[in-house]
């Protein structure tokens, strides 16, 4: 894996521009295969799990262009449905969203269990109630998963807990299902309602994304559209953050204030000078960070995959902070990288209590998950000295040019 460096000790200044949502396009892109005819996307970010979502798409015979513009086109015409071999599903989680879209298409897919960054247990049982809801069998082993079905028809189904991935991939097998599809306790992730509107503009007819209970008519033939990702929610609050911990004035643009609400108060509550317009972020700097408390929940709660950014930035309040992570059970691995950089934190159990402030020396760091070599990165920005960040291709996974795009605000930052 690559590595990233940093010089940490330097004032950023200057604008970064927000890129298309990972978390919808690793979506957006298996569900191309749900159409007949071609689909053009547009904003989709280039990260290497849209890499590996491309090998697939060429695994399974279909044509995929991408364009230096972060277009993206599609054509499954020619599309063959057989087994994705452990080698392409480990890659990434998403790998799991093919499911939902071949089983919704073909009503059988084979594919091993998906990858992706070891926070926990991840089991995909809501994704399988409701595949088995809608009139699927589910057969395999501890590897390996067969899902048939001779039809699928809509039904009610209802979600022990909101999960994303799970609300997604039922709408993906209820579209080309026969009847009505209601997915209750459904999340309401800003994604959800974005890849509605996709399948929307193919020709599916589904109501109620974004809240709660959504509604879903199956239809016989999804045709082309073209179709943009919104702008990602979790790297604007990941720049937001390091904004607030290393900047004098730095400037988030292309985002959607309203989806990173929590985020914001909370920055308030610590003491963080910003100005918020209707599509960017102004952070400047803030002498005296204060401790605040973070609860993970569901949207629109504080997200779980900014607990381990906003570390970073506890280090520097005046106080004691704590996190309690409600989503994964084993997202504060992070923690003891930062402890290696002198940052003084006690975990137990869900519960991290961070004691500040801090000063980060630069050390060898290892990035054990995507949010956790974000976090690090703001760590080794702050910190005085040389920061080596090991594992790097796991924030390459979720962060566009990301190197780059710090570069260009002042960061002495390089990927070896």
């Amino acid at each position: 894996m690559r590595k990233i460096i940093i010089n940490g000790g330097k004032k950023l200044n200057g604008e970064i521009t927000i890129s298309g949502a990972k978390n919808s396009a690793v979506a957006l892109i298996p569900a191309a295969l749900l159409s007949d005819e071609e689909v053009v996307l547009n904003n989709v970010p280039n990260i290497s799990d849209v890499d590996a979502l491309e090998e697939i798409l060429l695994y399974l015979d279909a044509k995929i262009e991408r364009k230096d513009n972060n277009m993206v086109i599609i054509n499954s015409k020619s599309i063959t449905n057989k087994p994705i071999h452990e080698e392409l599903a480990k890659k990434l989680r998403a790998s799991y969203y093919f499911m939902g879209a071949l089983l919704g298409k073909y009503k059988h897919v084979e594919m091993s269990f998906p990858g992706g960054c070891s926070i926990g247990a991840r089991p995909i049982d809501l994704h399988l109630k409701g595949f088995k809801a809608l009139g699927a069998t589910v057969t395999g082993d501890d590897e390996n998963i067969i899902i048939d079905a001779d039809e699928l028809n809509g039904a009610d189904i209802y979600l022990d807990f909101a999960s994303v991935g799970a609300t997604i991939n039922i709408m993906f097998a209820a579209v080309r299902a026969r009847g009505t599809t209601i997915i209750k306790n459904a999340a309401k992730e800003p994604e959800i309602p974005n890849i509605a509107d996709y399948l929307n503009a193919m020709g599916a007819k589904i109501k109620g994304a974004g809240t709660d209970i959504i509604t879903i008519e199956g239809v016989d033939h999804l045709h082309s559209c073209t179709h943009s990702v919104l702008p990602d929610r979790i790297e604007a609050g990941t720049y937001i953050i390091l904004g607030a911990a290393c900047s004098e004035k730095l400037t988030i643009k292309n985002i959607v204030p309203k989806h990173i609400d929590s985020l914001l108060e909370k920055l308030k509550e610590m003491n963080v000078k910003m100005d918020i317009k209707k599509d960017s972020v102004t952070i400047k700097e803030s002498k005296k960070i204060k401790a605040t408390e973070i609860i993970t929940l569901v949207y629109p709660g504080f997200p779980t995959d900014l607990q381990q950014v906003i570390a970073s930035l506890m280090v520097k309040a005046d106080g004691v902070s704590t996190i309690e992570e409600t989503i994964w059970e084993n997202r504060f691995l992070n923690l003891y990288e930062l402890g290696k950089m002198g940052a003084k934190i006690e975990v137990n159990g869900s519960k991290a209590f961070i004691f500040g402030p801090s000063k980060l020396r630069g050390t060898e760091v290892n990035a054990t998950d995507l949010r956790a070599g974000a976090g690090l990165i703001v760590a080794a920005l702050e910190a005085e000295g040389k920061t080596v960040i090991n594992n790097a291709d796991y924030i390459l996974r979720g962060y566009e040019n990301i190197v780059e795009k710090l570069q260009n605000v002042n960061a002495d930052i390089e990927l070896v």
